[in-house]
């Protein structure tokens, strides 16, 4: 982030300028100062400085905090509240990652991380649905679709998990528990067309982030490939149940793992970039890379601007 409209005056002493109260451009206006003039105090000067000028950020700094092209809002709301995009992504976080270990099966576990539920409510429902609602806020429309579907999606799935709702429940023979209807044919075939169509939400995201980063295509392609690969565990296990096939299980755990591998990619990609944004919040001297996008597909309105110049 750096500081615009350093001007010098006639004598050659750097100046700090307020141009979006003074249209004079020369370094005389009512608003500008001499930082080295001594008649001002040092506190006065400082005052000065954080109230003088406006403050810029660049396109490829805007698309990294808040993983969106920048665009004009009207207001100053991203200089009056904090960012929420790490907000979200710590909640996308927290329940993906123990999640991506549970599908492979690390040090035993398993049944679909029912152990997290607590985490899917709390982390990836209510984080991600406060982030998105403050996205909102802020005019950032890419990033508060993602989080608020995402948020919906990980209510949805602890629901499901969630004895109470009795979604599993409803499919259980009669006589049987609910648990029995996790192993029905009518349950795993049905919850795999809901997995289906997040991975044609998901691709459709993926092909959006093209105008973002690299970090977040690969976020996006590999959620692609996760729900389309646990539409086939389901779908897998359901032929299996109902035509008693063990082939067809194994086959759906083999992908279960498959899965799970895909998904902690996904992770590691998302802990890369929550790294980058606190980096960049709180201004370290050092930075890293998230491969910025946003400049190298122009937009719409961008290129329409560039032929109305060259006409």
């Amino acid at each position: 982030m750096t500081t615009e409209n350093a001007q010098a005056n006639s004598s050659g002493v750097p100046q700090e300028k307020d141009f979006s109260h003074d249209s004079n451009h020369n370094g005389e206006g009512s608003n500008s100062y001499e930082m080295n003039d001594m008649s001002i105090g040092s506190e006065d000067a400082l005052k000065r400085i954080k109230t003088a000028g406006s403050i810029s950020i660049s396109p490829e700094l805007f698309e990294k905090i808040y993983l969106s092209p920048q665009n004009a809002v009207k207001g100053d709301l991203r200089k009056t509240f904090g960012n929420p995009t790490p907000v979200a992504i710590v909640g996308f976080l927290i329940t993906l990652s123990p999640l991506s270990c549970d599908l492979m099966g690390w040090r035993g576990a398993g049944n679909n991380g029912a152990a997290g539920i607590g985490s899917y409510f709390f982390f990836g429902g209510l984080l991600m649905i406060v982030g998105g609602f403050l996205e909102f806020v802020l005019g950032n429309t890419f990033p508060f679709v993602v989080f608020i579907s995402f948020g919906a999606f990980w209510l949805t799935f602890a629901s499901t998990l969630q004895p109470f709702y009795y979604a599993y429940g409803l499919y259980a023979p009669p006589g049987g528990t609910p648990v029995d209807g996790l192993r029905t044919v009518g349950f795993n075939a049905s919850f795999g067309f809901f997995l289906v169509f997040m991975a044609v939400l998901c691709l459709i995201y993926l092909v959006c982030s093209l105008r973002t980063n690299v970090v977040f295509v690969i976020i996006f392609f590999t959620l692609v490939v996760a729900f389309s690969i646990l539409t086939s565990v389901y779908w897998h296990t359901a032929n299996g149940i109902g035509n008693n096939d063990a082939t067809q299980l194994a086959l759906a755990k083999r992908l279960e793992v498959a899965a799970g591998a895909t998904l902690f990619v996904t992770s590691l990609a998302g802990w890369w970039i929550f790294f980058a944004i606190m980096l960049a919040a709180l201004d370290f001297p050092f930075q890293i890379p998230v491969g910025d996008l946003s400049t190298l597909i122009k937009g719409a309105s961008e290129r329409e601007k560039s032929k109305e110049q060259m006409a």
